[in-house]
């Protein structure tokens, strides 16, 4: 195996990377300038180094707390539990949410051997224990592995005294019904909402 194709090899594995793309990343490295090569590498080395987890949410972050954590502007009555750190990037860019997160590593899914006690369920039932948090949203994918681990928090909950909601699932906007699953119809028509005018 020569160099390119260990490199190749390598991005392959990442997620959503397939061999073509992969070749193509490889390539584009490699006609780049050499410096470009070199500062990627450094990046890559010092990653582990330089991220951890947030004590407080558990997300990926340079600084303990992390910003979000440390924002005193947000509200803290409002905590949004998502299954990864990248989750809370997405939800920071839609602008929409000012209160905090908890990030759980995963879901539950027996079947993969990924269990509660796996999770960050017990900081979770912790903090909602100890901060004034009046609202736990769960923003976990419509998936059997997110519908069950929103199940057992909700379970692990019931005897706070906090609301617990769901995003709502359903319909995607400029989506056609002729397309959509029955089991996204069904979210769709459980989760309607009143019109306003």
């Amino acid at each position: 195996m020569n160099s390119i194709d260990a490199i190749i090899g390598l991005l392959a594995k990442l997620p959503g990377i397939g061999k073509k793309s992969a070749g193509r990343l490889a390539y584009h490295i490699l006609e780049s300038d050499r410096s470009y090569a070199r500062l990627l590498a450094e990046r890559l080395e010092s990653l582990h180094d330089s991220i951890r987890r947030c004590s407080v949410c558990g997300a990926w972050t340079e600084n303990d707390p992390c910003p979000i954590c440390a924002d005193a502007t947000r509200d803290g009555a409002l905590l949004c539990v998502v299954e990864r750190s990248q989750d809370v990037r997405v939800i920071e860019e839609s602008k929409e949410f000012r209160g905090r997160f908890h990030v759980l590593g995963g879901l539950i899914a027996p079947l993969d051997g990924v269990n509660p006690d796996d999770l960050a369920i017990g900081s979770l039932v912790r903090r909602v224990r100890s901060e004034k948090i009046s609202e736990v949203i769960l923003a976990l994918n419509p998936t059997l592995e997110g519908d069950t681990t929103s199940l057992y928090i909700h379970k692990a909950l019931q005897d706070s005294p906090v609301a617990i909601t769901r995003l709502a699932s359903g319909l995607p906007v400029g989506g056609d019904l002729e397309y959509a699953d029955r089991l996204t119809l069904s979210r769709s028509f459980r989760g309607r909402i009143k019109m306003e005018f």
